[in-house]
């Protein structure tokens, strides 16, 4: 479909486009850090104030602030996105570059606009660590995708870019929303960051092709598929088993077993895939195609259907531990 033909969508078909562009199943994503965050705190009440709070969070961290990292994204990248997704809004002439600058423009604009206002209501440090996390999350949306830094060139500042963004400055906003900073969230922050980092790795299955072809240095291109599953895999069980041990440093002693077995499960099917990198675990199909279908994005690139795979088990057992090591912080500040 031309550009031309795409200024004879209907009004519907045209903000569907918009919609499409902020590319919502990428808004969720947020959520579990933001929740856990506000767990952790042990100072959200079951009030109407404190969900609105909640829900003004996620509005400026999700559809606002993801959905300017995915609109920018795209806007910079529709040449690159004509290889690797020709349906996508732009390359598809359903949106202009110019109405896909505007859409950015628009949701960078309301998710600072959510900042200030939680700035001063909040007030004090708190106000400015939320403030400063969005601005800080949108600044680094940007140079994600934008030359001259262009982030996402190479996967040494491509990964971490989205790991500050989805997961570390999300448990400290949501955190500063209803009390100081608990000293457990700072761990808990990055050892979100750092799964966030091993699963963007392998997130790069599906475009490799296409980052060949435009010089993007993403680990798929550099080293190939079976070394990028090993790589993040150390990176993933790194992080399960320093969660052991800071549970078992708190106190929290039932969940280091909670922790131990998802481990051990996640060992079990990452030798499966690095012996297999396309066709093992099949048995995870099933949740990808019909249980999560486009909600986790299907793929037709084998190695990153094989992660999408272990995704669904992953994020899984890691989101679990996450809010249970979350809530038992919060109920021991509850406690004095």
């Amino acid at each position: 479909m031309s550009v031309t033909a795409s200024r004879r969508l209907s009004f519907v078909d045209k903000m569907r486009a918009h919609l499409e562009i902020l590319d919502p199943v990428t808004w969720i994503s947020v959520f579990p850090c933001l929740a856990g965050g506000a767990m952790a705190s042990g100072a959200m009440q079951a009030t109407v104030q404190d969900y609105l709070l909640l829900l003004a969070v996620f509005l400026m961290f999700g559809p606002l602030g993801t959905g300017f990292s995915q609109s920018i994204n795209d806007y910079f990248d529709h040449e690159l996105d004509r290889i690797n997704e020709p349906t996508r809004p732009i390359p598809s002439g359903r949106l202009s570059a110019a109405e896909a600058a505007w859409n950015s423009v628009v949701v960078c604009l309301l998710a600072l606009g959510i900042g200030v206002a939680l700035w001063s209501y909040i007030g004090g440090t708190r106000g400015l660590i939320i403030l400063g996390s969005i601005v800080a999350g949108l600044i680094v949306a940007y140079i994600y995708s934008a030359p001259p830094l262009k982030l996402k060139k190479n996967i040494i500042t491509s990964a971490p870019a989205v790991g500050f963004s989805y997961s570390f400055i999300t448990w400290f906003s949501a955190n500063a929303l209803f009390s100081e900073i608990r000293p457990e969230v700072y761990w808990l922050s990055i050892l979100n960051f750092f799964m966030a980092v091993a699963l963007i790795i392998m997130n790069d299955f599906k475009s490799a092709e296409g980052d060949k072809e435009g010089g993007l240095k993403s680990l798929t291109v550099m080293i190939g598929a079976k070394n990028t599953f090993l790589v993040a895999f150390v990176i993933i069980d790194l992080v399960f088993l320093v969660f052991a041990v800071l549970e078992f440093v708190w106190g929290f002693y039932y969940l280091v077993f909670f922790m131990l077995g998802g481990l051990a499960l996640n060992i079990y099917m990452q030798v499966k895939l690095h012996r297999d990198p396309k066709s093992s675990i099949s048995f995870l199909q099933h949740a990808v195609n019909d249980g999560f279908g486009n909600a986790i994005g299907q793929s037709d690139v084998a190695e990153h259907n094989a992660f999408l795979r272990f995704q669904v088990a992953n994020n899984i057992l890691f989101l679990v531990n996450n809010l249970m090591a979350a809530g038992a912080i919060g109920l021991k500040y509850m406690q004095g």
